[in-house]
């Protein structure tokens, strides 16, 4: 399996009369966009497009989601496949990517489980997402009285279907730069660097329900067992973010495209250890469903032969379980486990950072306290609707000043402390 992405790098917005790409400048037509994404009867009249540049004076709020514009150029299947394009395999071929671009949605969604993007100030330092050149979904429902899951669905297509259409529209454009990627097959994998320690990924995605959901090949994770995909396969949009959790943590589409983790252990695949597999695995609700998964991701990781697994969760408090059986089963078969994961240890740091823990669990690395108290002051332009302020998770009645500023945990702050490790938040050792 052979995947290219072809980079465009976007250094610049603007609107104008022709959505296409030129000496570093993405134009966005604000009326094809509102055209595109006005076809769905969900979403209201009153919906708009915006733009945002990092180092402005501008707030964004409530960000459901960040999306990564991509348009397969080449090989099977296009991108977000079983959401706006047809269910076949991707993760190969020649993929167009917009780096240095970022498709936002935002509308009153779930309130308190959206978050806040800052261009500038001391929030802007807490999240990737003001650096990225940002076109803004500002959207509403066609029915106040709307059903949530109806909602969450709009607002997510629409925001695929932006980001796809952006990345199409640059087809003919010649890439700044084409990374390649190749891997082999599963049976070809196990006996790679047989010197090597056999290493996969447990990648544990968000699928409580009531808007806690993710996407794979336009599936819902909570309906299926632990499988293994191809880290390809995730690069190239088979993973789509439609969950609400809390802003910090919440791994949105841009994050499943641009993993870390799978980046980092792709760069190392060959040197420091043979990875060998991607793991995909879901978060439950029930123990049953619980033990049921963990026990399968396990075996599946047993399966293979692996010595080590990497394995990162979303979300805190329910997740926190699911995260620690799947440590203890894979230690338990003799396979060592390295987590990530992030910390809600209270506004002063002093309180028990997960809801669950096992002795197996002593390589563990965090993401940052979402607790951590932070002052954004006033910006000279909100996108969307800054009152949310007071309703967001880590803010509180009163959050939001009479003077346009806001005191927050970092809770609110999109990206803060992402589990998978996207993040501006680092660590060193004195």
């Amino acid at each position: 399996m052979k995947l290219e992405l072809h980079r465009l790098k976007v250094n610049g917005l603007k609107l104008g009369e022709k959505t296409g790409f030129e000496n570093g400048i993405l134009t966005v037509n604000k009326a094809e966009i509102l055209a595109l994404i006005s076809e769905d009867p969900l979403l209201g009249k009153n919906i708009d497009v915006d733009i945002a540049m990092p180092g402005e004076s501008t707030r964004i709020m409530p960000v459901k989601d960040v999306i990564e514009p991509r348009w397969k150029i080449s090989g099977k299947g296009q991108v977000f496949p079983g959401m706006i394009s047809d269910v076949e395999t991707v993760g190969e071929g020649q993929t167009l990517v917009l780096s240095g671009c970022a498709v936002l949605t935002t509308g009153k969604l779930v309130r308190f489980q959206e978050g806040i993007i800052d261009m500038s100030g001391p929030g802007a330092d807490y999240t990737p997402y003001s650096k990225t050149c940002n076109v803004v979904l500002v959207l509403e429902p066609s029915d106040p009285n709307m059903d949530k899951h109806d909602y969450e669905k709009a607002c997510r297509l629409a925001g695929l279907k932006t980001a796809a259409y952006l990345a199409k529209s640059c087809a003919g454009c010649k890439a700044d730069s084409v990374e390649v990627y190749e891997r082999p097959t599963i049976r070809e994998a196990m006996n790679e660097f047989p010197g090597l320690p056999k290493v996969g990924y447990i990648y544990m995605l968000q699928t409580q329900g009531l808007l806690h959901d993710t996407y794979l090949y336009g599936v819902d994770v909570k309906r299926i067992l632990p499988t293994i995909i191809s880290p390809l396969e995730v690069m190239d949009g088979a993973i789509v973010s439609g969950n609400c959790v809390s802003a910090c943590d919440k791994n949105s589409t841009y994050s499943h495209l641009n993993n870390p983790v799978i980046a980092d252990m792709l760069k190392r695949h060959g040197k420091d250890f043979n990875f060998v597999a991607v793991i995909v695995t879901n978060e439950n609700v029930t123990l049953a469903d619980k033990r049921r998964s963990s026990s399968y991701a396990a075996k599946l990781a047993a399966m293979l032969g692996l010595d080590g697994v990497v394995i990162t969760e979303e979300g805190f408090g329910n997740p926190d379980a699911d995260l620690i059986m799947n440590c203890r089963k894979c230690e338990q078969l003799g396979i060592k486990t390295a987590l990530l994961t992030d910390e809600y240890a209270g506004q002063d740091g002093a309180s028990q950072s997960l809801a669950d823990s096992c002795p197996e669990g002593n390589a563990c690395v965090t993401a940052g306290n979402a607790n951590e108290v932070i002052h954004l002051p006033a910006m000279s332009k909100i996108i969307g609707y800054a009152e949310e302020a007071n309703v967001i998770a880590g803010g509180w009645q009163g959050s939001l000043s009479e003077d346009g500023s806001i005191t927050v945990e970092l809770q609110a702050i999109t990206g803060a402390t992402s589990e998978l490790g996207y993040t501006k938040l680092g660590a060193y050792t004195l």
